[in-house]
């Protein structure tokens, strides 16, 4: 191996490192936000985002199923279909290890557990092309103010914000936004930051 091809390799190693460090600060920090505070903090950021143009005029809309220690968006899934909104969730694909975009219309009939005990749309739900999206949610374990994001370390999302033209949104607690996100070649950036007390367009 060359030694540029050396250095190339330990500087990924170096960010990945980073990255696995910055995780590990992140969940120790969002063990401490207690289940009331969460609840207010996703209530603000909801109103947040409600009182936004972007997401108003927005027709298709990709949301996701919380975690237990991220905001909680689902009260978004009711809200977005009684205006009208055309809802889409993820689903996990096992044969590829990747994610493909459903719509939903009912929550009660249209949702099923899927990998890691997540919600996501049914087998009956069909599956759209991710380039028809207006407005998409974003989760991550940290973002900054340039819009990198920091995820689970799967690259799940990674491979759907590169084919996605509507606005992409990340969401997080005010706790979650850091100076900097380490970043690799494949890392894609969102267009808007959103916490319960921030709307940054970028």
């Amino acid at each position: 191996m060359s030694s540029n091809n050396t250095s190339i390799t330990s500087a990924f190693t170096g960010i990945r490192l980073e990255k696995a460090q910055l995780r590990d600060r992140i969940r120790k920090i969002l063990k401490t936000i207690s289940p009331a505070a969460g609840l207010e903090a996703s209530q603000k950021m909801i109103r947040s985002l409600c009182e936004q143009p972007s997401w108003k005029a927005a027709q298709s809309v990709l949301l996701y199923a919380p975690l237990p220690e991220e905001l909680d968006v689902w009260p978004l899934v009711s809200r977005a279909l009684e205006e009208g909104k055309r809802i889409m969730l993820p689903r996990y694909v096992a044969e590829d290890r990747s994610y493909e975009i459903c719509p939903i219309s009912n929550p009660s009939k249209d949702l099923q557990i899927g990998q890691y005990g997540i919600r996501e749309p049914a087998r009956h739900c069909g599956s759209i092309p991710i380039s028809l999206l207006d407005f998409i949610l974003v989760p991550g374990i940290a973002f900054d103010l340039h819009g990198y994001r920091l995820g689970r370390g799967k690259g799940f999302y990674d491979q759907l914000l590169k084919d996605l033209r509507g606005m992409t949104c990340g969401v997080a607690f005010d706790e979650q936004i850091v100076e900097a996100v380490p970043v690799e070649p494949h890392d894609i950036h969102v267009k808007i930051v959103l916490t319960p007390t921030r709307w940054v367009e970028l």
